[in-house]
């Protein structure tokens, strides 16, 4: 019996040891009391916007599926003063890592940066800041959709005309990259002229208001491109209570949202382009960097432009 003990010895040991690797290797997905809770904070610019607030859970959705994560969102309301407030909070909170779409480079870049140089992960969907206090940013090509829906614009309006712009968030980059990439398009189309740009926060509600505006002061134009879907919503809702003819101004939008789908069949709309929420993207960098995993400085997601020529095959974002 003697002759058996130290090989029962060394067994013990092996697997004593085996326990451990095993132990460590579950650090993520092992026994609950073993994991480390990682908290995840998203500070949204605006939950009213129906792609913002999909946006926010997207990425809920995509973490659910990781139990040692808690995921905390809040909405700014559209005040930027409140998205940098509410970002503090989460700090105060514990925050693993930062989700974020800044709503104003200017303001929000020096908080966002000295959050990111404390080593915290920072990974901006579809906004930038100044500078290179972030970890990896996430978004289509603004610049790029606005440039093809310029063209695609005045190729509608057969090279002449005034076209009215509501634009998105003065402050956020990607109202900056479609408005900026829209213009440089149109200098090819000498005929054609900006009859006005108008800020309309990228809300339903605001495009209303701007449009309403514009046809009693009466400015007069011959189409729209509105930098969202929901814009270009509220723009048609103004139209048809002036008494225009919507199926007579074309009207571009971005975000390829349900509303815009359906003027696109029903003739109300000319085009949109699908624009991810990124969410999903977020998500999954979130998981890689907590993990200690690296991810790209930038991640491009594809974007397409939908006309009544695919607009039956192509689904809405949300």
């Amino acid at each position: 019996m003697m002759l058996f003990k130290p090989f029962f010895y060394f067994r013990f040991l092996f697997l004593a040891g085996l326990m451990l690797v095993l132990t460590g290797a579950g650090a993520w997905f092992g026994a609950p009391a073993a994991e480390k809770t990682f908290v995840v904070g998203f500070p949204q610019d605006n939950m009213a916007n129906e792609w913002r607030a999909a946006q926010v859970w997207d990425v809920q959705k995509e973490l659910a599926k990781h139990p040692n994560i808690r995921f905390i969102h809040s909405d700014a309301q559209g005040q930027t003063a409140k998205n940098i407030q509410d970002l503090e909070d989460m700090v105060d909170q514990g925050l693993d890592l930062l989700i974020i779409s800044p709503r104003n480079r200017d303001a929000m870049s020096p908080v966002i940066a000295a959050l990111h140089k404390r080593g915290i992960p920072v990974i901006l969907l579809t906004r930038q800041v100044s500078g290179e206090g972030y970890t990896t940013f996430i978004s289509a090509d603004d610049s790029a959709i606005a440039h093809q829906a310029a063209k695609y614009l005045a190729g509608k309006m057969g090279g002449k005309g005034r076209i009215l712009v509501l634009q998105g968030v003065p402050t956020a980059t990607t109202a900056v990259h479609r408005t900026k990439g829209f213009l440089a398009a149109m200098k090819d189309f000498p005929g054609i002229t900006i009859a006005a740009i108008r800020p309309a926060s990228y809300l339903r509600a605001n495009a209303i208001k701007v449009v309403d505006e514009a046809i009693e002061e009466g400015l007069e134009f011959d189409a729209i491109y509105a930098q969202s879907d929901g814009m270009a919503a509220g723009a048609r809702l103004a139209l048809k209570a002036a008494g225009r003819d919507t199926k007579r101004i074309p009207i571009i939008g971005i975000d390829y949202i349900p509303e815009a789908r359906t003027a696109i069949m029903g003739g109300e709309q000319i085009a949109s382009f699908t624009y991810p929420t990124c969410g999903k993207e977020g998500a999954q960098a979130a998981v890689r960097l907590l993990r200690g995993q690296s991810v790209p400085r930038k991640i491009e997601v594809p974007s397409i432009m939908v006309t009544p020529d695919n607009v039956h095959t192509i689904p809405t974002n949300f």
